[in-house]
């Protein structure tokens, strides 16, 4: 979520508790000031050779066929290249550099000459690197170069910064190690706080252009120079890419070059861009965005036109977050690069085109009232977004409706303050399929179907083969209220706090769920962190009745959840409402669970789900821990229906305990 949030802090009734040794060792801490130097595990030491190892979201990829994003990179994990540095990890606790890790593991190098070495798999010629370098002792970043080789000869330096992470207290949070947090915020630390208080999103990526095109067997060294400003640098992992030439001008088309945009990026080129949509709207033609980086510090409104780059690698649209002299009627008081559909109550924006171009922002806080996203407004009837690459912003995609009709997809989205994508408010009839999306501030993927006096709810929407990994904060994947939207064919992992890979709420002034709701054929892995509030392990998959009743079908079906780090499935209601508030309607089939820290289902709420055809393996506690609304009547307000081919071992269903102790199952394998 991103606007308007009085939000998060969630205050069951329920004690304290440590939790084991499976969330906190070996991992990096973050709670330390960047000039400590973090804790890692003994030098490896390098080997002559190594076979280049392919993952998505940390794992052997047969282990998440058909599910996800298809992507032009091949992803690469440090852990399992050739390194002289230290490995830290694994390790699932918020707050330190493993939690955020992809894979949940990472190396550091500390001494000059340290490397990590890669060997192309394929042909490459550009290159994406995940990384983590400490902040500036008084915050706001600091930058220090890293050294790239292939085969062994110097190729070029790259200039890392972490003036894009290192965030500190509690939402909305600050870039200032100072910060106090909150006041009037529930939270589990006695005052006074440690500061700097709870440092989190470490994690900034970058991208590279090598210059010429590598063969598979090539080897990519990144390598710690002398006399760095960091005293530490953490890499996570390197996405190679076999980038294409630039796009050509296509035929009726304008270019902004023609109007006067500087390529450069010395002098603004909002103006330009401004009058050859202009030109482009009234000829009925394309406006083309040639090679270059172009200077846009505020939105560019599009209506009725398409505008095209030559490839998010070429067409680079970069500005700054600047003031305004007075507050927008929208109540922003920054603004930034952005394209922008008319608001709906200006009635919305229709048939526009927006693909192949990159908008690099400079979002480094966030500020839940500015409109500071890569694309918003209110875009349908028949549009399309697509080969964007969207980085720096607050969010990627803010849709504000009531809207209809949209095509989202092959978009790239990364290093977002809050959201990575949100349809918010009657968006109906859009589907948002192939964008992968890293590293997010907040849900990576949301439907928010706020309450409205027109009664109106997002509804018929899809969220279709994406990846979405390593939220810092809440859900991958996070539907609130809406009737009739559906979550498929998904690869969604390692959510840091505050939320999971999968959600259903009733929060945040929804519309209640209506009509059905699908999961299915997602993949979930290392899901269902523990909540920092509520000091409990959550679900892989979680349904919380918060506000309303939860009564509208929802069907979870076809999927596979792998190595949570609690729970597969979680339903719950907080606390103040256990009483009031019910969750029904639920049917669980054809799915697959390996490996819970604890139990395959955990139930905290009154109501009732099915399960059919659900096997479960590697579970750390009895598979289903029903406490229900915590009565203890001997008969569980929750009840769990067991149908027929349910396989492990679906026994002790009234069983209950408040926190069941974790056992770290196995890494995943083939299901035979």
């Amino acid at each position: 979520m991103s606007h308007n949030l009085l939000f998060r802090r969630r205050q069951l009734a329920v004690t304290s508790v440590v939790i084991g040794a499976f969330l906190s060792a070996p991992a990096l801490s973050a709670a330390a000031h960047p000039s400590v130097s973090p804790a890692a595990h003994p030098s490896t030491a390098a080997t002559a050779e190594s076979a280049p190892v392919i993952t998505r979201a940390g794992l052997d990829p047969a282990l998440v066929q058909g599910r996800g994003a298809t992507v032009a990179f091949v992803e690469q994990e440090a852990e399992n290249a050739v390194t002289t540095g230290q490995k830290i990890g694994p390790g699932r606790e918020a707050y330190t550099l493993p939690a955020e890790a992809s894979g949940r593991t990472a190396v550091r190098l500390s001494e000059a000459g340290q490397y990590v070495e890669f060997t192309l798999s394929r042909p490459a010629n550009a290159l994406t690197l995940r990384y983590s370098i400490p902040d500036a002792p008084g915050g706001g970043g600091l930058r220090a170069p890293l050294d790239v080789t292939v085969n062994g000869k110097r190729k070029q330096t790259m200039t890392l910064t972490s003036e894009y992470a290192w965030l500190y207290g509690m939402y909305p949070f600050s870039n200032d190690p100072n910060v106090d947090p909150n006041p009037g915020w529930w939270k589990p630390e006695p005052d006074p706080v440690t500061k700097p208080f709870r440092p989190n999103h470490f994690y900034d990526e970058q991208r590279l252009m090598l210059g010429k095109t590598y063969e598979a067997g090539d080897k990519v060294r990144f390598q710690l120079p002398a006399n760095s400003p960091a005293s530490w640098y953490v890499l996570d992992v390197a996405d190679f890419e076999l980038v294409g030439a630039p796009l050509e001008q296509p035929a009726r088309s304008l270019s902004v070059r023609a109007f006067g945009a500087d390529p450069t990026g010395r002098y603004d080129a909002a103006p330009a861009l401004e009058r050859t949509i202009a030109a482009a709207k009234k000829l009925g033609w394309t406006v083309f965005i040639p090679p270059g980086t172009y200077q846009v510090n505020r939105h560019i409104v599009v209506d009725k036109v398409t505008v095209r780059g030559a490839g998010n690698w070429w067409t680079i649209i970069k500005g700054s977050v600047l003031p305004l002299a007075q507050p927008a009627p929208d109540k922003s008081v920054h603004s930034a690069p952005g394209f922008y559909g008319k608001y709906a109550a200006d009635g919305g924006s229709t048939k526009v085109h927006l693909s192949d171009f990159a908008i690099e922002s400079d979002v480094r806080e966030r500020i839940d009232t500015d409109q500071v996203n890569g694309i918003g407004g209110a875009i349908g009837g028949g549009s399309t977004i697509q080969n964007l690459y969207l980085h720096h912003t607050k969010v990627g995609i803010w849709l504000d409706g009531p809207m209809d009709g949209l095509l989202i997809r092959n978009n790239v989205i990364t290093d977002a303050v809050a959201d990575g994508m949100n349809l918010h408010l009657g968006v109906s009839n859009v589907r948002a399929t192939n964008n992968f999306v890293r590293n997010t501030g907040d849900d990576g993927l949301a439907m928010w179907s706020e309450a409205n006096p027109d009664g109106l709810a997002n509804h018929n929407n899809v969220y279709d083969h994406n990846t979405v990994q390593t939220p810092v904060l809440a859900n991958n994947i996070a539907i609130y209220g809406g009737r009739d939207n559906a979550v498929t064919d998904n690869l969604v992992a390692d959510p840091i706090r505050e939320g999971s890979t999968l959600h259903a709420g009733s929060r945040f002034g929804s519309t209640p769920f209506e009509g059905t709701l699908s999961f299915a054929r997602n993949t979930t892995v290392r899901g269902g962190p523990r909540d920092l509030n509520w000091d409990i392990g959550l679900g892989a998959i979680w349904l919380y009745a918060l506000q309303s009743n939860m009564a509208g079908k929802i069907d979870i079906t076809d999927s596979s959840f792998l190595d949570s780090t609690y729970n597969a499935f979680m339903f719950v209601v907080d606390w103040p409402v256990k009483d009031t508030y019910s969750l029904t309607n639920v049917a669980v089939r054809n799915v697959k669970v390996d490996g819970t820290g604890t139990n395959v289902v955990n139930a905290r709420v009154g109501g009732w789900a099915t399960f059919e055809n659900v096997d479960a393996r590697n579970v750390g506690a009895p598979f289903v821990n029903n406490c229900g609304t915590f009565h203890f009547t001997g008969t569980p307000e929750f009840d769990v229906r067991l149908l027929s081919g349910n396989d492990g071992g679906w026994t002790n269903a009234t069983w209950c305990e408040d926190r069941p102790p974790v056992v770290p199952p196995p890494a995943p394998s083939a299901w035979n």
